[in-house]
């Protein structure tokens, strides 16, 4: 299988990064960011690009693809919608019109989170503008599309944000999350989890195209 990944330099992407290069069933993999990962595998190319909503140029290279992993987002903290809007929505799904024009045979998975609100009338800002965004690439003709909704969850193997102020939040709460984890196992996933959760989805299917902390972690397994 061979993957695209976008947003590999984020706390969920460099776990996703990781499962991916260690993986058999993955060929190879395509990171596509605004900066590099700073990683070296022979399974591993990478593009950077300053602006990633506009992807013309970069066309020939990404086609042949099985599968996109889009990991890439923003907190909505202190951001207007509209602000929000053009990161959340605007840019994945360009990318994801670019994607299917391209490449319609391809598994599109998108990192959305708990709470998102499918109606899209919701009053909070961020999962009215996450549920906008994944009924979009829901309506894109790619073979399988699939969107993950994770709750808390817990860094493995180095991966961290590029936030400093959830890099502060995840350590100072990091026993109580080991702490749940092991009495609500199902209420917490891990960067591992999402990854291994990607690639099952890409090349065996998922049971619905939602996927709460519970399914990512059944397909984890």
């Amino acid at each position: 299988m061979k993957v695209l990944l976008f947003g590999a330099t984020g706390m969920v992407g460099q776990g996703v990064l990781r499962e991916c290069l260690l993986d058999p069933r993955v060929e190879t993999v395509l990171s596509v960011g605004r900066s590099a990962t700073g990683q070296h595998h022979p399974k591993l190319h990478e593009v950077v690009r300053g602006n990633l909503a506009d992807l013309a140029a970069l066309e020939d290279q990404l086609r042949g693809y099985d599968a996109c992993f889009f990991c890439l987002g923003v907190s909505s903290a202190g951001l207007s919608e509209g602000a929000y809007r053009h990161v959340t929505y605007d840019l994945t799904v360009s990318v994801g019109r670019t994607l299917a024009g391209l490449d319609p045979g391809m598994t599109f998975i998108y990192v959305s989170g708990a709470g998102t609100d499918s109606t899209e009338r919701g009053r909070t800002m961020w999962a009215r503008v996450k549920g906008q965004t994944e009924n979009a690439l829901l309506r894109l003709p790619f073979k399988a599309a699939y969107m993950f909704r994770p709750g808390i969850i817990r860094p493995m193997h180095g991966a961290r944000s590029k936030t400093r102020s959830y890099r502060v939040l995840y350590a100072a709460l990091e026993p109580f999350v080991f702490l749940l984890a092991l009495v609500a196992p199902n209420s917490i996933t891990t960067t591992e989890r999402m990854g291994r959760a990607m690639i099952h989805a890409a090349q065996a299917g998922a049971p619905t195209v939602r996927l709460g902390t519970r399914e990512i972690n059944a397909l984890a397994r």
